[in-house]
């Protein structure tokens, strides 16, 4: 039976037939009450909203077989991240999709609060020709100052440079050198911004640091004349506070396209003509939502696989550099085959990053270590959010290892730990122009094979006959051998077969491999 994606609001035609055409059923349900949602959502295994849909904690234990949440667009504070992330239930975004059209409807709001545009539309519409009433301010030459540098920040910044502004900035984490890149000079704090910018526009996540970051107090501080553009979330800024400022003539004007309160038709602000407002048209155009759809979609399918899912935003590890992501593949399998030779689950997990990968964040790929080590010994599904809990609810304990050095490989990924009294240990590298995954190391033998969906491992006496008796059993059972690598150990008496074969090997292959004279240990082991 195919996954179900619920589909709770409108997206993009071309994200539907993506999903569609990963083989998912796309369950589409617009318009969805509470109640609704709770009945829809059981059964689904992933859900997809925009801004007006709530996944609160009681929509997540609804849909118990949820293993993500989409939110086609970048904000995500209509999501219980928390308890998601608790529930095992990845959350992604599609953070870059609205980005240009967030920045550019900015520089609208910014235009048409400096100009009166929609008064004087709407004066000259009523029959009054008031000249005089709606004079302006030019941006040329003006202060604008930027409060956050993210991507939205940037793009307003690069555009706001064109007409001529001088540009500040508050952003606690960006460098002075990266602000300078981009033409922009920072400052130390949010007072010290108001109290030099003569246009204020705000580029921040909403949290619970920033709701009501641009209040009262900051407020009173501004340059006289200051005007105030929020495009980002409501609530970040004091409406109350900046209609107050506005009405006393503190603040010269404010343009808004988001509120605390949403849908609203009732705000202090709307009373104000130096107030120009819109009903969060931030998002809202073709293209943002073509690429918003489409982006949620691919998510979700990355998601639903389990693969890597570059926009979660609830991972341990969220980034996963170029150098790094070609190992998430042989990670994930060199944690099963651990396990699998382990034949258990170890108290202590040893993770060695040696080579040129060490010098960059491999937390990710320990996620996806661990998605494999796990996923042997447990019923329930394992992911990139849940394995650090599930991990820590059996008391493994994980070590991240690294070096910049690695003996005989560019790069060398190392598991190590021990079960029952027996130490376990898997190597593998990427080998190639391709980067192939390799497995190079197993129990201190050497090898080097890649791996497969069904293998083979077998340990035995270093004594002639051995492949030979291992090979019979295999053909008398009609498995065909893909790939094989033999490996002596440190001390020479015992060697190592790997074998690579095109089925699984069964329970009575492997009990005549153990009645094989010279035969210690041999275990059947699949991958996927």
């Amino acid at each position: 039976m195919s996954p179900r994606v619920l589909v709770a609001e409108k997206i993009a035609g071309a994200g539907l037939d993506s999903l569609r055409a990963a083989g998912f059923d796309v369950d589409v349900r617009i318009g969805l009450d509470e109640a609704g949602l709770l009945e829809a959502v059981r059964g689904a295994s992933a859900l997809v909203v925009r801004s007006a849909t709530r996944v609160t904690a009681e929509v997540l234990d609804a849909g118990s077989d949820l293993v993500v949440v989409g939110r086609a667009g970048i904000g995500i504070d209509n999501i219980d991240v928390a308890a998601a992330t608790r529930r095992g239930v990845m959350v992604v975004n599609a953070p870059q999709s609205n980005v240009l059209s967030a920045a550019e409807h900015t520089m609208a709001l910014l235009l048409a609060q400096a100009r009166n545009i929609p008064q004087a539309h709407t004066d000259l519409r009523a029959g009054s020709w008031n000249r005089a009433r709606w004079e302006g301010v030019e941006l040329h030459g003006k202060t604008l100052g930027v409060v956050g540098l993210g991507r939205v920040g940037v793009l307003v910044a690069q555009r706001a440079l064109a007409f001529g502004m001088h540009l500040l900035a508050y952003d606690p984490y960006v460098s002075a050198e990266r602000a300078r890149q981009i033409g922009v000079q920072l400052v130390d704090s949010l007072p010290d911004l108001v109290r030099q910018a003569d246009f204020l526009t705000v580029h921040l996540p909403k949290t619970p640091e920033t709701v009501g970051l641009i209040g009262r107090e900051l407020l009173a501080q501004a340059k006289p004349g200051l005007r105030v553009v929020n495009t980002a979330r409501g609530g970040i800024v004091d409406e109350a506070a900046l209609a107050d400022a506005v009405r006393e003539g503190r603040i010269a004007g404010a343009a808004l396209d988001v509120f605390a309160e949403e849908p609203t038709t009732a705000s202090p602000l709307f009373e104000l003509d130096q107030v120009v407002v819109t009903p969060h048209l931030g998002a809202s155009t073709a293209e943002a939502q073509d690429k918003a759809g489409q982006t949620i979609a691919e998510q979700v399918v990355l998601a639903l696989r389990g693969d890597f899912v570059p926009f979660a935003v609830n991972l341990a590890a969220t980034e996963a550099s170029s150098t790094v992501r070609p190992f998430l593949p042989l990670a994930e399998r060199l944690g099963r085959l651990f396990t699998e030779l382990a034949g258990g689950m170890v108290d202590t997990l040893e993770v060695a990053y040696e080579g040129h990968i060490a010098d960059y964040d491999c937390r990710v790929l320990t996620l996806a270590v661990l998605k494999g080590a796990l996923a042997p010994v447990l019923d329930e599904p394992v992911s990139f959010v849940n394995a650090p809990q599930l991990a820590e609810e059996r008391g493994l304990e994980v070590r991240e290892v690294t070096s910049s050095s690695a003996r005989d490989y560019v790069n060398l990924l190392t598991l190590r730990g021990r079960v029952a009294g027996r130490d376990v240990h898997v190597s593998g590298t990427l080998a190639g122009r391709q980067e192939q995954p390799r497995i190079v190391e197993i129990d201190e033998h050497i090898v080097d094979l890649p791996p497969s969906r069904f293998m083979l491992v077998v340990h035995n006496d270093d004594r002639p006959g051995m492949i030979g008796r291992v090979g019979t059993a295999l053909g008398d059972a009609g498995i065909n051998i893909s790939d094989m690598d033999v490996g002596r150990g440190p001390a020479g008496e015992h060697a190592l077969m790997v074998l690579a074969t095109d089925s699984p090997v069964s329970s009575e292959v492997i009990e005549r491999l153990h009645a094989e004279p010279g035969i210690l240990f041999a275990k059947s082991i699949q991958l996927d």
